[in-house]
């Protein structure tokens, strides 16, 4: 196993040591592990980080490649996938521009590393050797358990994806449902799927902001959503999901959080890992930390009566989604190009490190629509595991 390293980038490297420039160089092919995978590299060099890499490489290497750094014109952009990305994303543009980024790359491309159901957000694992179908099915049982739903209930799901739960719910749990999405990709295979299913009469999909939609609803549901909010709008967004929840009504927010850090201050400060993901595949999205998300649901109207840690589940998740992409290398250039190809590659390899060395975090919380009296919850969680 070993680290190949081009001529090229080098010189690259040197002048700016980040590990932006690595993801650049790795998506355009100029760096890569050789003799095996990301995940392999990653643990034979489990405390690498990208500003002592370069003091391990060939230090004759690096001395060939003094004057290609200091006579090589610099770049004023390629054009690379990875570069696009970089000079689009942070956050700068409209909700809907950051979510079409991101989901909007290609329905078949998808369908290449997800489950057939196209799950797009943590599976749940009852046991670690299940395969990643079977753990997607049990998050939507998980997550419809956790809600408590019934026939005749109204659910609302933000950020509905390509309709899984919302079909899974209705077919499983006699619920009628509404999901909305930004992503016109998302929303045509999302009403093809409920055409598909015969669920017209109790399942619908909208294309627009969740803000627009009025009424009000039994339970509402926000999986692998909230990122995209960022911080700044989230007082707006808890507003908005009290005023569309019935009193004593079930919400489930399933997000990724970061660490919190004593001095709050600082927390809004982006490490070059989180810098990397935002820039690259999440323009626009932000995390906080579950503290946070308790304090915003408590002040917004919410009583909270659940929380539960999913960051092992995801770390399994990415990493068998990374896995997949991996098996279907071919169809994958084939549908996006080599280059976006390695940049997802290089997301999903890094995103189930950062869950496996606890980087980052995943919790489900299930809160009500505080009111006075009783909140009519269940006295303890053992209807959320029968058989």
């Amino acid at each position: 196993l070993r680290l190949f390293i081009s001529d090229t980038a080098l010189p690259k490297l040197l002048r700016s040591p980040s590990l932006k420039t690595i993801i650049e160089l790795y998506a355009a092919g100029e760096i890569d592990p050789r003799g095996g995978t990301i995940f392999d590299f990653a643990s034979k060099r489990p405390s690498v980080k990208a500003k002592t890499l370069f003091r391990q490489l060939d230090k004759r290497l690096l001395l060939g490649s003094a004057w290609s750094l200091y006579f090589a014109p610099r770049e004023s952009g390629s054009g690379s996938d990875a570069q696009s990305a970089a000079d689009t994303g942070g956050g700068t543009g409209s909700a809907k521009t950051d979510i079409a980024f991101h989901y909007n790359v290609s329905n078949a491309f998808y369908r290449l590393f997800l489950d057939p159901e196209m799950l797009y957000t943590c599976a749940y694992f009852q046991d670690w050797d299940n395969d990643l179908a079977t753990a997607q099915q049990d998050k939507l049982e998980m997550i419809c358990r956790k809600l408590q739903l019934k026939p005749g209930d109204r659910l609302l799901d933000i950020g509905c994806g390509w309709g899984g739960l919302i079909c899974y719910a209705a077919e499983h749990h006699g619920v009628d449902a509404v999901g909305v999405t930004l992503s016109e990709e998302q929303a045509k295979l999302a009403r093809e799927r409920v055409r598909d299913r015969g669920l017209e009469a109790r399942v619908s999909v909208e294309l627009k902001d969740y803000r627009e939609y009025k009424g009000q609803f039994d339970k509402i549901s926000s999986i692998g959503m909230f990122e995209h909010v960022g911080i700044d709008n989230h007082d707006d967004y808890y507003r908005h999901v009290n005023r569309l929840l019935k009193p004593r009504g079930l919400y489930l927010h399933h997000a990724i959080t970061r660490r919190g850090k004593k001095d709050l201050s600082k927390f809004r400060r982006k490490k070059p890992e989180y810098q990397t993901l935002v820039r690259y595949i999440f323009p626009g999205g932000e995390v906080d930390h579950i503290g946070w998300t308790l304090t915003n649901l408590e002040s917004h109207g919410f009583e909270v009566h659940d929380v539960e840690a999913w960051r092992e589940h995801y770390a399994r998740t990415t990493r068998l989604w990374a896995e997949n992409l991996m098996e279907a290398r071919e169809e994958a250039i084939s549908e996006v190009g080599e280059e976006k190809y390695r940049l997802w590659l290089a997301y999903l390899c890094g995103v189930s490190l950062g869950f496996e060395r606890g980087s980052i975090g995943i919790f489900q919380t299930v809160a009500t629509k505080r009111t006075r009296g009783l909140s009519g919850m269940p006295p303890t969680r053992e209807d959320l595991y029968r058989s």
